[in-house]
Order: C-alpha cells, then structure tokens, then sequence
C-alpha cells in the first residue's frame, strides 16, 4: 500500500484525536491537579492514554455502532458520569474553601492506588469520553476503510500519549506559582468548575 497515504490517513487521525483530547475536560483536569502537587502524575498520564488507547480501538473495532445505538447502555453511562463527576467536583470546591486544602500535599489522591482508581473513574465514567473516542473517532475510521482506518487510529492513540506525557511533564512546573495559596484556590475552584459543567451537560 502507498506509504505516503498511510503516512496522510496517520496524520489526519493524529490531529482530529487530538483536537478532541486536549480540549480542557474530566482527565486534563484531574491530571493538572496532581502534576501541580507533583502526585503521581506520571502513573496518571500513562493510564489516561492506555484508557483512551482502549477507548480508540473499541471505536475502530466497531463498537461506536452498538453504544450509540442502545439507549439504555447511553443512559446508565450518563448518569453514573454525572454521579461522580458532581462527588468529584464538591471534594474539589470543598479543597478550595479549606485552608488545609492550600497545602502542597494536600487534598490530592491520597495514594497511588486512589490515584490510579480516580483517573480509571474520569476516563471510563465520563460518556463525553465514549462519544469523542468510541463513536466519533470510530465513526471517523471507518470512511478510510478496513485496512487505513488502524492508521488512522494510530494516529489519535499517537496524540493521546503525546499530549498526555506533555501535560504531565508541563504541570509541575506549575509548582512554583501554587505556593500562593490563591493560586491553589483557584485551580480547586477551576476544577470544580468544569466536573460540574461536565455533569450538569450530562443531565441536561
């Protein structure tokens, strides 16, 4: 097959996963929060993009057809997100009112166990996710055919470990600027913010 057309289907899956990934949402949230706080982040990176990794080839495997097509599977998905994602953002909005949630240690993912537990949660409980990953870039896939679309899908699970190991190399060298306790405030309230709009665009 033309090299040159891989290298072309590779590119275009690359740029469309990653234009649906680094828009500010659940995981870029909670990964920025414990990069901050310089928590386990790197465990995090990794398994936001091994998640998305599984997302994507459920969605090239076909499996975006049968989610979007079974109300029921779409509605438990929906409401099990919001569920959490409100839980997640009143635990955040709860850190940012708190003086102990201003601290360096403070507040984040007690554990690494909790850590990897919460990242599995805003992967795997956020239909937003299965929607971009499975249904859209799965949809995407399959106008190249059955043998481009995997590159095409090569290309979003590319853009998913960049983006996620850039976030999480980037992040703590946020570090300095959160010894201020306003800064620490703010980002709480940032991510409450957006689990809560997350949660309430589920809902509604």
């Amino acid at each position: 097959m033309n090299t040159a057309l891989q290298s072309s289907v590779l590119l275009q899956g690359f740029v469309t996963g990653g234009g649906l990934i680094i828009a500010i949402g659940a995981q870029n949230a909670f990964l920025l929060a414990q990069g901050v706080r310089r928590q386990y982040h790197w465990p995090i990176a990794l398994l936001c993009s091994c998640s998305d990794t599984l997302l994507i080839c459920l969605g090239i495997l076909g499996m975006g057809v049968l989610i979007s097509e079974s109300p029921l599977l779409l509605e438990l998905a929906r409401m099990l997100g919001a569920l959490f994602l409100f839980y997640y953002g009143y635990r955040a909005l709860r850190s940012a009112l708190q003086p102990a949630g201003l601290e360096m240690t403070g507040h984040g993912a007690g554990s690494l166990k909790s850590a990897l537990l919460t990242t599995l949660a805003v992967s795997l409980l956020n239909p937003h996710a299965y929607l971009d990953t499975v249904v859209l870039l799965g949809g995407v896939a399959t106008q190249y055919g059955d043998s481009l679309r995997y590159w095409f899908g090569g290309g979003a699970v590319l853009a998913s470990f960049t983006w996620f190991l850039m976030l999480g190399l980037g992040a703590p060298k946020l570090a300095p600027l959160f010894r201020n306790p306003r800064a620490w405030r703010v980002l709480d309230s940032f991510v409450c913010l957006m689990m809560w709009s997350i949660a309430l665009s589920l809902v509604l």
